[in-house]
């Protein structure tokens, strides 16, 4: 039963009675009888062009519609199909109304302009296409008669859309980055505060301002506070929720699954509340086991049990997970600043590639402090102690360097014009000041990433200073061996993550605290120069 007190099942049989029903939006996008979509597979009697009438999660998401919606969800729900009925039905029923859907790239905009809105508007009840003819019809766009539109496009730049709905935003902000930054600033603040935008997307990792917006819209679901027009309603739909992800009996008779496997679907149930029975479990390992070679991690990020695991990011599969998870626990990542009278060190790691990092630190008591992360790709060695020397200048004049260390390969001499020089070389003719020290090669790389695997229970990391390398930290992963279905031991050199882990990798293989006899007669023999220097 709609608001206004009409059956969704009910069929008009008058024109007066059906005149009674347009009048009624919920009756219109649930009663399937002004809208088909298309389907995969031709129902009983062999068509494919279907009444829409939303499922579960769709009913839910039109209750729950607020002037600004992020939706984190399972594959497959149909959300974008949804929308799109929903974009046509209100550019229909509203003159002067501007509605569009982005898509992550043009072949995508075209699908879904051709197999949804289209498809839609061409199959609408003749009388009420009739009384809604267009008068401008392309590619991506339909111009009707009350001079409302549908546009789906890949950038929604410029105009003034009411109805804007971004799909797949986690994947255009990790695939095409421009392409986000010109949504976050110039489609979003383009829609009128009584429009409503819709930013939908399953997760595409921790990083990207759908991530971003994810978050926040959770804090403030969690927080309880109401929400003002400007404020993102969160709608989160598992794959737990969609009656179609499970398995009959005699397939679920032939799955295995594990010990472990039901803890953690016992474990979803505590968190979330629900019941997910024994054709949902083997539906979820066989999906996993199937679809993806068993990672872990493809399978949070497409069919996300609970909000949080959507975005989580797999133990197995990323070097410095726990640790990372431990330091902020306990309260390792945080404001960390720099403090006068002590040394501050480097690590550097300088690639074979185009990619150098270097970690600022300073060791104090028992403690070692990363209090600045600097980084850049096809840059000149000067490029970073220039920003060093910024990074001193904004903490005053008595920044003192003490001992930059590099990676092994530092020492190796290479043709550079008519001089034959190494980077160590280089970098000590920059007259930067401090030590250089070059760290030992380990033989086996594994041995290096245990060491510093143990260092992060001693460092404490700034989390504004460092904010790039902390994201690169949890960012370095292991390769994923589709043949064998296994992470491998070999690291991804190609996402740009690598060149800060290895530079904190020298940390751990390098640095030996001085000793406190040593680190006072030092302190002594700085403050009797700068008395000299004074005097």
């Amino acid at each position: 039963m709609t608001a206004q007190g009409i059956p969704l099942d009910f069929v008009p049989s008058t024109p007066a009675e059906m005149a009674q029903c347009l009048q009624d939006p919920m009756w219109r996008l649930c009663s399937g009888q002004i809208y088909k979509i298309m389907v995969k597979s031709p129902d009983a009697e062999g068509n494919t062009a279907i009444p829409f009438k939303p499922n579960r999660a769709q009913r839910r998401f039109i209750k729950r519609l607020w002037t600004r919606n992020v939706i984190l969800k399972a594959r497959q729900l149909g959300f974008t199909t949804l929308i799109a009925i929903m974009w046509l039905d209100h550019a229909l029923f509203n003159a002067d109304q501007r509605c569009v859907i982005v898509a992550q790239d043009r072949d995508k905009a075209e699908e879904i302009f051709r197999d949804k809105v289209k498809f839609a508007y061409e199959r609408i009840p003749a009388s009420l296409r009739a009384s809604r003819p267009t008068i401008k019809d392309s590619a991506t766009e339909l111009l009707f008669s009350n001079n409302s539109s549908i546009k789906v496009s890949t950038s929604a730049r410029g105009g003034t859309p009411h109805r804007l709905h971004i799909s797949e935003y986690g994947k255009i902000c990790a695939k095409f980055p421009d392409k986000a930054i010109e949504i976050q600033t110039g489609s979003f603040p383009a829609v009128p505060l009584d429009g409503v935008i819709v930013v939908e997307s399953t997760a595409e990792g921790q990083e990207g301002d759908f991530f971003a917006m994810t978050e926040q819209a959770m804090s403030v679901a969690e927080s309880g506070r109401l929400l003002t027009p400007r404020d993102y309603r969160f709608h989160f739909y598992p794959w737990w929720q969609e009656p179609g992800y499970r398995l009959s009996p005699e397939d679920s008779a032939r799955v295995v699954i594990t010990a472990k496997e039901h803890e953690y679907f016992d474990q979803v149930q505590a968190v979330m509340g629900c019941v997910i029975d024994a054709g949902q479990r083997a539906w979820y390992v066989a999906t996993r086991e199937g679809d993806f070679k068993g990672d872990p991690q493809k399978m949070w990020q497409e069919y996300p049990s609970t909000p949080r695991e959507a975005f989580q990011q797999s133990t197995e599969g990323y070097y410095y997970a726990v640790q990372m998870a431990a330091a902020r626990q306990n309260g390792r990542i945080g404001s960390i600043p720099y403090v006068a009278g002590h040394p501050v060190n480097s690590f550097w790691d300088i690639g074979h590639t185009d990619g150098t990092a270097l970690w600022l630190h300073q060791h104090i008591g028992m403690t070692d402090r990363f209090i600045g992360f600097i980084e850049g790709w096809e840059k000149p060695y000067d490029h970073f102690t220039g920003e060093m020397q910024r990074w001193a200048a904004r903490h005053g004049d008595s920044v003192m360097w003490g001992t930059h260390y590099l990676p092994h390969d530092a020492e190796h001499k290479r043709q550079l014009g008519r001089t034959i020089t190494s980077p160590l070389d280089e970098l000590k003719g920059l007259g930067l000041g401090g030590k250089w020290h070059t760290v030992d090669r380990v033989d086996d790389l594994q041995h290096g990433i245990q060491l510093t695997r143990a260092a992060f229970s001693h460092s404490y990391f700034d989390e504004t200073e460092c904010k790039d390398g902390l994201a690169h930290l949890s960012g370095y992963r292991k390769k994923w061996n589709r043949q064998a279905g296994a992470w491998s031991d070999e690291p991804v050199k190609s996402d740009g993550h690598s060149e800060a882990a290895d530079g904190y990798r020298q940390f751990a293989q390098g640095f030996h605290a001085p000793r406190v006899k040593d680190a006072e007669e030092a302190r002594d023999r700085r403050r009797r120069d700068r008395d000299w220097r004074t005097a």
